[in-house]
């Protein structure tokens, strides 16, 4: 005899539109809590392929269905299973629909599916040669495209898609291919306002900077936009000498003669101080540093610093810079 969870996970395939709202509103209610969810996790074969079918609907229906996913995903083990079922193909195909309204329960739902290490693979592709990187291009167009001034920014969480993805080494070499040129588009919003977004572009220029002995040439290819990216957040609040700006491209100088908002959050400076450090470790990286007048913005942004954990990361750069000074 079926329980009272199992009837109710039947509502879901009703044809009646009023029956199907009413029980996706209490499945979603049911995953707001923790018994809830290791209740229905008895039911996941049933419930997620059933929530999954009624993305696509309309939002009084699809909202709290999106919203129990995202709910359920938070579990790996569901999340792997909603992963091996197809979810993200599921997504994407509903993400770019033209009257999408749940795209931002959707990119969250992307989120948590991209913490696994198969979901990660099912968003780049790497079982078709031809599609491979495809999600991630219209996810990255899409994520510059939406400005924080629309209401909600519905991509702002692609940032930490972004993280995720550049974690592994297949998603790090997608942003760094030249020819697709996605980590320029990303770095370009690390001016946004949003404390997310930064953070997302400054852990993904972070990841990506772990391929530094290999790929270095493709990160300075991007010079003109990474430098002001890793250095900005670091340089401190003084309006800087002409002589210090003299030293520096256009893009440096021109920020650090005038008074600008410094950034606030010490995890984005952390993560770009280890970005640098990870550059200057190559000789060639070292000399680009050196070519736009960083160990200049170092010092002087150390004097400011106040964080014991941001200062041991500009003093890690420091240490390597002295050796190398030394060595010469």
């Amino acid at each position: 005899m079926a329980t009272e969870l199992e009837e109710l996970l039947g509502f879901l395939s009703s044809p009646s539109p009023p029956i199907k709202k009413a029980a996706v509103s209490i499945v979603r209610d049911y995953t707001g809590s923790e018994d809830g969810l290791r209740s229905l996790d008895k039911y996941s074969s049933v419930a997620v392929p059933s929530l999954s079918r009624l993305l696509a609907e309309k939002k009084e229906v699809s909202e709290p269905a999106a919203e129990a996913l995202v709910n359920l995903s938070q579990n790996p083990d569901l999340a792997g299973e909603m992963v091996e079922m197809g979810m993200i193909k599921i997504i994407m195909d509903i993400l770019y629909k033209q009257d999408c309204e749940i795209t931002h329960l959707l990119v969250m739902l992307l989120v948590n599916l991209t913490q696994l290490d198969v979901g990660i693979e099912s968003l780049l592709q790497n079982g078709d040669e031809k599609m491979r990187g495809l999600y991630i291009m219209k996810l990255v167009r899409s994520f510059c495209a939406s400005s924080s001034d629309r209401k909600g920014d519905p991509f702002e969480h692609v940032a930490s898609i972004l993280v995720n993805i550049s974690q592994k080494e297949a998603g790090r070499k997608l942003l760094l291919d030249p020819k697709r040129g996605l980590l320029k588009q990303i770095i370009r919003q690390f001016d946004s306002p949003s404390i997310l977004r930064k953070k997302g572009v400054s852990g993904t220029i972070r990841n990506c900077c772990f391929e530094a002995d290999d790929q270095l040439q493709n990160l300075l290819l991007i010079s003109e936009f990474l430098w002001p990216a890793l250095l900005l957040p670091v340089a401190g609040n003084k309006i800087y000498s002409e002589q210090d700006i003299s030293k520096m491209p256009l893009e440096l100088g021109s920020a650090l003669s005038i008074e600008r908002e410094t950034v606030s959050d010490p995890a984005i400076r952390v993560q770009v101080l280890d970005a640098i450090y990870l550059l200057v470790l190559q000789e060639a990286g070292r000399r680009a540093f050196w070519s736009v007048n960083g160990p200049r913005i170092l010092q002087i942004g150390y004097e400011d610093e106040e964080n014991p954990q941001v200062m041991e990361a500009y003093e890690r750069v420091g240490s390597l810079l002295i050796q190398e000074g030394g060595a010469n």
